[in-house]
């Protein structure tokens, strides 16, 4: 792309919006004022710029992408919706372990989308936030990662596995000891549900807490110092539930199935 038309797609916040409007289908100078809260007048001489720069083209006074346009969107969106996540909650981002994620996943962050970032109430620090276990309880098909050890997970997930049709646990080999050591009745328990696989991690690093469902995900970045910091997120778009699906299989591919474990020994 040369500098030129880079600058016709970037230097304006006008043009951006424009292309990013027309990605989701053409439109007529009424519905681009409304869409955009502009007038003819400012809008028009970036109309033009765009249809000499042969990124937008007019067909019976509807304005579409022409088919360099919308290859030019197709790339922008993702660095667009990148730098959106990013800009909204920079310090977390900055200050949580993301390089953990596999590469092809890394990359695809945005697909995130409108998530929520969970921040912890001080009242209630150390309680598992509510929005985490009505989601879950209301779910049927859920996949979870138990990457840090809480003494409320057991219980509550041999609730789950009660509850859902399916419940996939990865246990990381810390939250595994734990569990052998305090919580036999309800390790064995989830072990001999017929509904339920109980994987331990085998990966290098200790990966993300993630809870995916049908219809909701929810994951915990551990801070860059490898703790906990009650800060979680949350989100209900298809575009999240695909990309968390994906990254709990790759870690599911990374654990070994449990069937069988005694107190303080080994699976």
């Amino acid at each position: 792309m040369t500098s030129s038309l880079t600058d016709h797609v970037w230097l304006s916040e006008k043009r951006t919006n424009l292309l990013l409007l027309l990605m989701e289908g053409p439109r007529d100078i009424e519905q681009i004022k409304m869409s955009l809260n502009v007038t003819s007048r400012g809008m028009m001489p970036q109309i033009k710029k765009l249809k000499e720069k042969h990124l937008v083209i007019e067909e019976d006074e509807y304005y579409k992408l022409s088919n360099v346009g919308e290859l030019v969107v197709k790339n922008m969106l993702p660095l667009i919706n990148t730098l959106s996540m990013i800009t909204e909650n920079k310090n977390y981002w900055e200050q949580h372990d993301i390089n953990i994620l596999p590469p092809h996943l890394f990359k695809r962050l945005h697909e995130l989308g409108n998530y929520l970032l969970l921040e912890p109430d001080l009242h209630y620090t150390f309680e598992i936030p509510k929005e985490f276990t009505e989601n879950l309880l209301k779910s049927k098909e859920i996949m979870s990662i138990i990457s840090f050890y809480r003494p409320e997970y057991p219980k509550f997930y041999s609730e789950l596995a009660e509850r859902a049709n399916s419940l996939t646990l990865i246990l990381s080999e810390s939250a595994f000891g734990r569990m052998k050591t305090n919580n036999m009745k309800e390790l064995d328990f989830l072990l001999s549900a017929e509904n339920t696989r109980v994987l331990l991690y085998r990966g290098e690093g200790r990966p993300p807490a993630i809870d995916v469902s049908e219809w909701f995900m929810y994951i915990s970045f551990l801070s860059e110092n490898g703790s906990y910091d009650h800060n979680d997120i949350m989100s209900f778009d298809e575009s999240a539930l695909k990309w968390c699906t994906e990254l709990f299989d790759h870690y599911c591919d990374l654990s070994v199935e449990i069937k069988y474990a005694e107190k303080g020994g080994d699976i």
